[in-house]
């Protein structure tokens, strides 16, 4: 059996105290100067980690200054959230290795993790297994990755994918709605899913409100992913105020629980 490596020890050591915030960057939408401050904002506020990527595929020389930039200006585990197989920095501590589980095209299934591979494991980047299920409506992700969304008021088609991908040796599962979905995952599916899992349940896309933090967390997600919320404030002091709001979302709704 695979060794788990230190960051996802990291995330299964903290996850037994508390609820987790991740705070998703995209390179497509921010500067590395941008990237260095929320990085260093979010260490401040109490978040516990920092993913890098997006669907439309950032990499190269874009990917790895953001990386870079987070890593100088931040000592939080920073994890690839990879469109496809090109969105892998040297850089990087971990990669969520993630396999789109409801796409129609087996590209994003196997096909571009097994071009990846070889990358991971020449840069000696800790890979993290992952289902990754979209669920309606999907926004870019879910029409890059030609899923076939899983619909919102089904929440018994989201548990037999993500037991499905636990079986299947994945050792997280995600629940995505999409990047700046006007909805985040109902409360309902993210605790069907829950309840049948035994891995870590990560959920994300459209969480712009503490409260929308508080009851995905209540409906049982272990970790909470965030993003175009805090991109789109406006200026840092108002990234500041969203990312404190969410956080402290979060780790209420554990003290409340």
């Amino acid at each position: 059996m695979l060794e788990i490596g230190k960051v996802e020890r990291y995330i299964h050591e903290k996850l037994k105290k508390e609820k987790l915030h991740f705070v998703l960057l995209d390179p497509d939408d921010v500067s590395p100067e941008t990237a260095g401050k929320i990085a260093e904002m979010s260490e401040a506020i109490g978040v516990d980690a920092i993913m890098v990527g997006g669907s439309t595929g950032a990499e190269g020389e874009v990917l790895d200054s953001v990386v870079k930039a987070i890593k100088e200006s931040s000592s939080l585990p920073v994890i690839l959230f990879p469109g496809s197989h090109g969105g892998i920095s040297r850089y990087a501590d971990a990669i969520f290795f993630m396999s789109l589980l409801n796409s129609r095209n087996p590209f994003f299934i196997t096909g571009s993790q097994a071009l990846g591979a070889f990358t991971v494991k020449r840069y000696g980047i800790e890979p993290i297994p992952m289902a990754y299920l979209i669920i309606e409506p999907g926004e870019t992700v879910g029409w890059v990755g030609d899923a076939k969304p899983i619909p919102r008021h089904k929440p018994k088609i989201a548990a037999a994918y993500a037991l499905a991908g636990q079986y299947l040796g994945m050792r997280l599962v995600y629940l995505e709605a999409g990047s700046g979905a006007p909805q985040p995952v109902p409360p309902e599916m993210i605790a069907l899913v829950k309840k049948v899992i035994d891995v870590p349940l990560i959920v994300g896309g459209g969480i712009r409100t503490g409260e929308q933090a508080r009851r995905a967390v209540e409906a049982g997600a272990d970790i909470i992913v965030t993003g175009t919320a805090v991109e789109k404030a406006g200026s840092i002091e108002k990234a500041r105020e969203k990312l404190e709001e969410l956080n402290s979302g979060i780790k209420e709704a554990v003290k409340n629980h």
